[in-house]
């Protein structure tokens, strides 16, 4: 071989894309050519929602929490607080919902899914809870219809278990935002003159420019971040 010749490619194997992957290919390529996405990042104090979930499972072990679950339920008064954001924008109408339906990503091997946590706010922590795993291992059994994916008017993606931080999860169209859960992290801060170790968590928001504003998605966080602080109130 020459320093003129190409590099060698030699193919070791050949994938068709599998009807799930297909199906996942065509909604992204949709996002991306339909939606105008914004992502914007915000670190949050982690360990009122930690304390929540704790408090919660104590109080009913069978249910049993997590920081997701407690996160879900502060989500749920956001969404009532902004509700552009609990909404679909096709055919030229931005269609706002009473209903907060949170699509849950979950991954499976194939690749990823989202149930519908229907009615979100209708419902106590514990049965976000109870209702959450419900969907999730029932689709990871491939125990699932195509019912469990629809209605769907907001979504939230959670990295944080892989150890990623932060990352631009891509809306879920016709959704007009989506939600990403980073992992969360001790972070040094002021106690009164001292430094203490508190655990942080990012939410990265993804938002379709189009509908709403960085301004609208700023002042979204901020709620979030307000009823995360106060978590306690959803034990």
């Amino acid at each position: 071989m020459s320093e003129n010749d190409p590099a060698a490619r030699t193919v070791s194997e050949e994938r068709s894309l599998t009807p799930m992957r297909k199906t996942i290919a065509s909604r992204l390529t949709e996002s991306y050519q339909q939606a105008v996405h914004v992502t914007i990042n915000r670190t949050i104090d982690a360990e009122p929602l930690l304390a929540a979930a704790d408090a919660a499972g104590e109080a009913d072990g069978e249910a049993d929490p997590s920081l997701t679950d407690v996160l879900l339920c502060a989500l749920s008064d956001t969404l009532a607080a902004h509700p552009a954001f609990n909404a679909t924008f096709e055919d030229g109408t931005h269609r706002l919902f009473e209903e907060h339906n949170v699509g849950i990503a979950v991954t499976v091997e194939d690749g990823l899914v989202t149930p519908v946590l229907a009615d979100l706010g209708s419902k106590s922590l514990a049965e976000v809870a109870t209702e959450r795993r419900r969907l999730t291992e029932r689709v990871q059994r491939g125990e699932y219809t195509m019912s469990l994916f629809r209605n769907g008017t907001f979504t939230v993606s959670n990295l944080g278990p892989l150890g990623v931080d932060s990352f631009d999860p891509i809306i879920n169209p016709p959704e007009v935002a989506i939600l990403g859960l980073g992992r969360t992290r001790e972070r040094a801060v002021d106690a009164d003159g001292d430094v203490a170790f508190r655990r942080h968590l990012t939410l990265s928001l993804s938002f379709d420019h189009r509908i709403v504003d960085g301004a609208d998605a700023a002042r979204f966080l901020d709620t979030l971040a307000d009823n995360v602080a106060a978590a306690d109130a959803y034990v």
